[in-house]
C-alpha cells in the first residue's frame, strides 16, 4: 500500500499521480511498467523492455522519474540506472519530454506517455545529447543480456526481469478477463512530441558540427600563421649569404685596374656595436677616406691599451 496519507489527496497534483498509478495497475503493460514509491509519490521507479529489432531488444532497463511539485504542468525528470549503453546511468537525461525542455511539454502528457517515448527514443542517435552516449551495437547488446539479471534496491531487491514479468502475468490476466476479440489500444508517441525530439536532436547535432567547424578553423588558421612565418627566417638568411660556388668564368679573367679604393665587403657583423660607431665617426673626422678599415681598428685598439695602461698606472699609485 502507498502511504497516500502524508500527502493532501485534495490537490489537483495528488489527484493526477494517484490517478496515474492506478491506472498502471488496471492497465498493464508487457513492456513497462511503473509505480511510485511508498515514502514519496513525487519518486517513481520504471522497468521497460528494450525497443524490439534493436541491440537493445533483449535488455530489460530500470530507472527513476522525478515529478516536480507542480505535475503535470511541469515536466518530469528522468534517469536510467540500468547501464544500457544509450543512456548514462545515474545522470538525468535532456529529452524533450523531460525538465531541460519545459516549452515542449503539454500537460495532457503522463508517465505513460513518457516511457513509451523514452523507449522509442533509445533507438535515436545521441548527437550530443546531455546524458546521451555513443556505443557500438556489440556493447549495447552486452549490456542488455546484463541488464535482465540488474536489481534495484528500492524496489524490494528484484531484478529487472522479476520485475517486468510480474507486469506480464497481470497484463495476461486482463487479456484473459476482457476477451479475445477486443483489441486494445497501445499508447502512441504523440506527433508533437517526435517533432520536438527531432528538433532538439538537430539542434544538439549543428551545435556539434559547429563547435567542430569553429575548432577546424582555428587549427587552418594556426597552420596558415605557421606556414606563413617558417619560411620568412630562412629567405632572409639566404639573400645575405655569400654564394658558395665561385664564378669560375670571372675568376679566370685578369683583374681589372683598381680605380679609387672600393669599399670594403663585409661578410660578417661587427662584434662589438660600440666601436662600430667610434670607427665611422674616426672616418667621418679623418680626411683620408680611402684607409683600410683594419687600419681604424688598430688604432682604437692601441688607444684601448693606452688608456688601460694609464689607469693601472694611476691605480697603482
Amino acid at each position: 500500500m502507498m502511504a497516500a496519507t502524508k500527502f493532501n489527496s485534495k490537490s489537483p497534483t495528488m489527484r493526477r499521480i494517484m490517478k496515474e498509478a492506478a491506472e498502471f495497475s488496471q492497465s498493464p503493460s508487457p513492456d513497462y511498467t511503473a509505480a511510485p514509491l511508498e515514502s514519496d509519490l513525487f519518486e517513481w521507479h520504471f522497468t521497460l523492455r528494450g525497443p524490439p529489432n534493436s541491440a537493445f531488444a533483449e535488455g530489460i532497463y530500470h530507472g527513476r522519474i522525478v515529478l516536480p511539485p507542480t505535475y503535470p504542468l511541469r515536466p518530469p525528470s528522468f534517469r536510467f540506472t540500468t547501464p544500457s549503453g544509450r543512456f548514462e546511468a545515474n545522470r538525468e537525461i535532456c529529452l524533450s519530454i523531460s525538465g531541460h525542455h519545459e516549452e515542449t511539454w503539454q500537460p495532457a502528457w503522463g508517465v505513460r506517455t513518457a516511457l513509451v517515448a523514452l523507449r522509442s527514443f533509445m533507438e535515436t542517435d545521441a548527437g550530443g545529447q546531455i546524458g546521451g552516449l555513443t556505443t557500438g551495437e556489440e556493447v549495447r547488446r552486452r549490456l542488455a543480456r546484463e541488464s535482465r539479471g540488474w536489481k534495484c534496491n528500492g524496489c524490494g531487491g528484484r531484478s529487472n526481469e522479476e520485475i517486468l514479468r510480474e507486469s506480464e502475468e497481470l497484463w495476461r490476466e486482463r487479456e484473459k478477463q476482457e476477451g479475445v476479440g477486443k483489441k486494445r489500444e497501445e499508447v502512441e508517441v504523440p506527433a508533437e512530441l517526435k517533432m520536438g525530439f527531432r528538433d532538439e536532436m538537430e539542434k544538439e547535432k549543428a551545435k556539434a558540427e559547429r563547435t567542430e567547424a569553429e575548432g577546424a578553423g582555428e587549427d587552418a588558421e594556426i597552420a596558415q600563421l605557421a606556414e606563413g612565418f617558417v619560411p620568412t627566417a630562412p629567405e632572409k638568411q639566404v639573400q645575405h649569404q655569400p654564394p658558395a660556388v665561385p664564378n669560375v668564368a670571372t675568376s679566370a679573367l685578369p683583374a681589372r685596374p683598381a680605380q679609387g679604393v672600393p669599399a670594403p665587403t663585409r661578410t660578417a657583423p661587427l662584434p662589438d656595436p660600440v666601436g662600430q660607431a667610434v670607427a665611422q665617426r674616426a672616418r667621418q673626422l679623418d680626411p683620408n677616406a680611402g684607409v683600410p678599415v683594419w687600419v681604424d681598428y688598430a688604432i682604437i685598439t692601441l688607444g684601448g691599451l693606452l688608456v688601460a695602461m694609464l689607469v693601472k698606472i694611476l691605480l697603482g699609485y
